[in-house]
C-alpha cells in the first residue's frame, strides 16, 4: 500500500491495538467478524467501491457502513470498520486487504492475551514445512475443484487436538479465503504479522541436527545484538547442510554450514 492507504492502515492498526488491549473485547470474536466483512467486500465489489468513493464525505461513508453492518457485527467491530471507511484509500481493494490484516492480527492478539503467541508462531512455521514436504497435501488444500467445506474438514482432521485453536482458525481461514495468494505466501504473511505483534524479527535457522535450547538462546541473543531487535527463531533440520547453521532473515542469508564452505572451496578451485 502507498499514499493515503498506508496512512489509513496505520491508523486502523492503532485502533485495533486499542480494542485488543481492552480485556472486555473478545479478540477472537472480533477476528471472526472482521473476516466476515472481508469476505463480504470481496463478493460485493460495488459496495466496496461505494465505501471508498473519494467523492463522498468520509462521515457519510462511515454512516452507511454502520447502517449496513451495525446489526450484523458487534459494536467494536462496527466501530473499527466505520473508522476505516471514514479514511481515504488509494484503491478500493486496499480497504479489504486492510480489514483482512486486522482480522488476522486480532486472532494473534487473542493468542498473545492467553500467552500462546510463541506456540502459534511455531505451529504456523511447522505447518508450512509440512505443506512444503507434501505435494499431495498442498494440492488438496489449494485445489480449485475441492470445496471449501472439504478443505476445512481436512484441516480439522489434521489440526484438531494437535494445534492451538488460534492456529487452527488462522489456517482454516487462510485456506478457505486465499484471496489470490499462494498458501506459502499466506503463511509467510501470518508469520510476519505474528513477529510484528512483539516487534520481533523472524529468523529461519537450518541446521544438520536439532539445536539445543541453550544453543537457540545463545544464537538468538547474538542475532539480537547484531540487529538491535528481539529475534524469534524458527528452527528447521536439514541433514544436507552437513554441519553448522544457516540463518535467513528476510532476504539476508548468513550461511555458516559445512556444505556452503565446501561449495565455496570448490568454486575457488574451479576459478
Amino acid at each position: 500500500m502507498n499514499g493515503a492507504s498506508r496512512e489509513a492502515l496505520a491508523s486502523a492498526r492503532e485502533q485495533l491495538d486499542a480494542l485488543t488491549d481492552d480485556a472486555s473485547v473478545d479478540a477472537a470474536k472480533l477476528a471472526e467478524e472482521l473476516a466476515a466483512v472481508t469476505a463480504l467486500l470481496d463478493r460485493e465489489v460495488s459496495l466496496r467501491r461505494v465505501l471508498t468513493d473519494p467523492a463522498q464525505a468520509g462521515e457519510a461513508r462511515a454512516e452507511l457502513a454502520q447502517r449496513l453492518l451495525g446489526s450484523q457485527i458487534s459494536g467494536p467491530a462496527a466501530e473499527l470498520v466505520s473508522g476505516m471507511v471514514r479514511s481515504r484509500w488509494s484503491r478500493s481493494r486496499d480497504l479489504t486487504d486492510a480489514i483482512e490484516e486486522l482480522a488476522y492480527s486480532a486472532e494473534l492478539a487473542a493468542a498473545q492475551r492467553s500467552g500462546a503467541l510463541d506456540e502459534v508462531e511455531d505451529e504456523l512455521f511447522r505447518f508450512g514445512r509440512i505443506v512444503a514436504s507434501s505435494p499431495e497435501l498442498r494440492s488438496a488444500l489449494t485445489s480449485s475443484t475441492a470445496t471449501a467445506s472439504h478443505k476445512t474438514e481436512l484441516l480439522h482432521s489434521l489440526l484438531d487436538g494437535r494445534a492451538n485453536p488460534v492456529t487452527e482458525r488462522l489456517v482454516v481461514r487462510l485456506v478457505g479465503q486465499p484471496r489470490g495468494r499462494s498458501l506459502e505466501a499466506g503463511l509467510d504473511a501470518l508469520s510476519k504479522l505474528a513477529a510484528h505483534r512483539r516487534d520481533r524479527v523472524v529468523a529461519v535457522v537450518t541446521s544438520a541436527v536439532p539445536l539445543s535450547e541453550g544453543q537457540q538462546q545463545r544464537l538468538g541473543a547474538a542475532l539480537a545484538t547484531v540487529y538491535g531487535r528481539q529475534i524469534h527463531l524458527n528452527c528447521d533440520v536439514d541433514p544436507e547442510v552437513l554441519g553448522g547453521v544457516q540463518v535467513r532473515i528476510g532476504d539476508e542469508v548468513i550461511d555458516g554450514t559445512i556444505a556452503e564452505r565446501l561449495d565455496e572451496a570448490s568454486r575457488r578451485m574451479a576459478g
